[in-house]
């Protein structure tokens, strides 16, 4: 193994340590690239440490629908708005989850009929 395949391995490593997964998978779109994988908090940074994995592009998503969520309130409940923040974010994962739903079913009508890739 030469040194730049040996840096790359050592690389790949680390990140599959932080990810905390030898098999990454992206929890919205199913993106399996180790290199496209981030860990995003559905609560938003800062109000909870839970994390999910996803790709680089749904995490740019999911990350500017937070900022359509409400602002910190200092005088709230912070497990309660903890909670619902939390709840928004696993919408917003629901909602690119569904259109996926979606897209993958019309696919399989198409296939089954042999219109796929066709015009209407």
């Amino acid at each position: 193994m030469t040194d730049k395949e040996l840096a790359a391995e050592r690389r790949k490593q680390k990140r599959l340590e932080k990810l905390g997964t030898n098999e990454p998978r992206c929890g919205t779109c199913g993106e399996g690239r180790w290199q496209c994988i981030e860990q995003h908090h559905p609560a938003d940074h800062g109000r909870d440490e839970t994390t999910v994995l996803v790709c680089r592009n749904c995490h740019r998503v999911l990350s500017d629908e937070q900022r359509g969520h409400p602002a910190f309130d200092h005088d709230a409940d912070p497990f309660l708005a903890s909670v619902g923040h939390f709840l928004l974010g696993l919408a917003d994962m629901l909602t690119i989850i569904f259109a996926k739903l979606s897209e993958f079913g019309l696919a399989l009508i198409a296939r089954s009929t042999g219109t796929e890739g066709k015009s209407a």
